[in-house]
């Protein structure tokens, strides 16, 4: 499959690894396979602690996900996660959160400090709230956001490049409630559902009779830097507030033609962005 193949920046193939004796045991292969992708994978000691816990739990299931990740192409056939079954990454899960209820506003700010402020009041009083905490912070127009609700609910699940030194990284989106949750692409492959999060981006709505709306994003510091959180809000909304025709098309070869989308477009659409 093309888009399996094309991942080799992220998931460098070596296909002389899985090669010893089958007599080896699950343990010492895991730990050969850990080796591998400590030297291909430019990403890996991001998440060494969680793939550690994962290989202790269980080292056949462990081993088996990091084997379709190192050695996606065996005996002609995809043994990778295919796009398509990106698209429904925690069936259980996403059906659990679509229950929750939106995120609120007084969970985190006094309402009185805007109630009866205007939306550019309230936006700059917004900024300036966040200013010294380490967290995202921007506004959206209710136009704005209806365009990303609506987008939303036709692609609820997006893949999203993060330039990095080393080339870039794949980060899996997905959306919820009023929420957007992010997770290392490397990540999902090896916990499934249970892959941490790095980004999360709340839209609180309660402001929009005003005209506005807050976004906040909280993400993890051990994964990206302030810069990269910011630079995925960037694309985020590069692919779901704005009108691009090329960008659209991405979104719609993701969601209705799965097999046909391939990384490198999405590279291209991306790879002027930089990150200061």
């Amino acid at each position: 499959m093309e888009c399996a193949r094309k991942f080799l920046r992220i998931f460098p193939r070596n296909p002389q690894i899985f090669m010893r004796s089958i007599a080896m045991t699950s343990s010492s292969r895991a730990k050969e396979v850990i080796e591998q992708l400590k030297e291909t994978n430019p990403y890996y000691f991001k998440y060494a602690d969680k793939i550690a816990k994962m290989q202790q739990t269980s080292a056949e299931e462990f081993l088996d996900r990091i084997e379709r990740v190192m050695n996606p192409i065996v005996d002609g056939k995809s043994q990778a996660r295919s796009y398509s079954e990106l698209l429904h990454p925690k069936e259980k899960l996403a059906a659990e959160q679509a229950e929750l209820p939106h995120k609120k506003l007084t969970d985190i700010m006094k309402m009185e400090l805007i109630a009866d402020k205007n939306a550019e009041e309230i936006s700059q009083i917004w900024i300036e709230y966040h200013k010294t905490k380490d967290v995202l912070a921007a506004t959206l127009t209710k136009a704005q956001y209806e365009t990303l609700i609506g987008r939303a609910k036709e692609h609820p699940i997006f893949l999203l490049p993060l330039p990095r030194s080393e080339g870039f990284e794949f980060i899996l989106m997905q959306f919820a409630a009023n929420s957007v949750h992010f997770t290392p692409l490397l990540a999902y492959q090896v916990h499934h559902e249970n892959a941490p999060e790095c980004l999360t981006l709340v839209h609180y709505t309660e402001m929009q009779d005003k005209g506005i709306i807050l976004m906040r994003g909280e993400y993890d510091t051990k994964v990206l830097t302030a810069q990269e959180a910011q630079c995925l809000a960037n694309e985020l909304q590069m692919f779901y507030y704005k009108t691009d025709e090329n960008k659209l098309k991405l979104l719609e070869t993701f969601t209705k033609r799965p097999d046909e989308f391939k990384h490198m477009d999405l590279i291209k659409e991306v790879e002027n962005i930089q990150l200061v």
